[in-house]
């Protein structure tokens, strides 16, 4: 076990819900590591002050909420902060360089008697991407990103094993590839991929880029399987503000079925109910009379599947 698991292990832990498996190396963990240790009976004392309360009664969307919360205070204080190297750093260096190979050449110019002939011309080559091989599934860290220039481009700088820093547009297909693949894969914690899909959302949103089929699939995929109920909640919002696409309906479907988090399913009916008043999808119609109905489904959202439907034309 890592560090960064703790979260959702302590608070399966003080829910009831871990597995023996999932305990014992919870254990042997806390045992070997002391700062969580003390990180984990800091939000146990938090957790059990808060059920001293006994009269109170906790509705299953408030103790949904009431986890989210605690793991997103968890990891807020994990999140690593990028730090340029000093300024003078890189002219010190390139001027260093630039007397080594001086010196050199000075060397090998004074060991030669015979002229040399003049080199056949090179084919002049394309600089090199700024953005590694994803397809080997590198671990991104120290993610920065730089606000969108005059010219539209923006900068997303991050490690693997020396710095890169990849600018382009939002239509960049290297820019799209990259943002994707961070949504989806290598983000380690709740806000590196909350951060990430706020990007996605301020440059792929309405009136702005097309999202490419990867940043589609990245958020879809997010929507469905992540298990923070913010970061749903944050690539429901950043689909519901692009064109909708039979993924992304599809999507969407899903999650007012069967998230469990209700404000997840209020963007679900509002982005359907949109889509359904410039193109009616029976599917739809069908979803938001179900939850309109249904006696087990939180208030506001059966309010607002009934408020939709009124809004439409069959």
């Amino acid at each position: 076990m890592e560090c960064r698991e703790l979260s959702e292990r302590a608070i399966d832990r003080l829910t009831g819900q871990i597995s023996p498996e999932a305990e014992r190396e919870l254990a042997a963990h806390l045992e070997a590591c002391a700062a969580c240790a003390r990180e984990v009976e800091s939000v146990k004392g938090a957790w059990e002050f808060l059920g001293q309360d006994r009269d109170a009664e906790a509705t299953p969307e408030f103790l949904a909420r009431g986890r989210a919360l605690v793991e997103e205070e968890m990891l807020r204080g994990r999140i690593r902060e990028f730090r340029p190297k000093p300024r003078w750093i890189r002219p010190a260096a390139q001027a260093a360089a630039v007397l080594v190979a001086a010196g050199l050449g000075y060397l090998a110019a004074g060991r030669k008697t015979a002229s040399l002939p003049a080199p056949s011309p090179v084919a002049a080559t394309a600089a090199p991407s700024a953005l590694p091989d994803l397809g080997s599934n590198p671990r991104l860290s120290n993610l920065s990103y730089g606000p969108a220039a005059e010219t539209g481009k923006i900068g997303i700088g991050f490690d693997v094993t020396t710095r890169h820093t990849l600018e382009g547009t939002a239509t960049d297909p290297e820019v799209a590839k990259l943002l994707a693949y961070i949504v989806s894969r290598n983000a380690e914690t709740a806000g590196e991929k909350s951060r990430a899909i706020e990007l996605v959302q301020q440059h792929y949103g309405a009136g702005e880029a097309a999202p490419s089929p990867d940043i589609v699939a990245a958020l879809t995929h997010t929507l469905r399987h992540d298990s923070n109920p913010g970061v749903r909640k944050k690539a429901a919002d950043a689909l519901a503000g692009m064109r909708i696409t039979p993924e992304i309906r599809t999507a969407f479907l899903e999650a007012l079925r069967s998230d469990g988090n209700p404000a997840v399913r209020l963007v679900a009916i509002e982005a359907l109910a949109a889509a359904a008043k410039e193109s009616p999808d029976a599917r739809t119609i069908q979803s938001l009379r179900e939850k309109a109905v249904d006696p087990s489904e939180n208030g506001f959202v059966r309010a607002r599947a009934a408020s939709a439907l009124k809004t439409m034309e069959f």
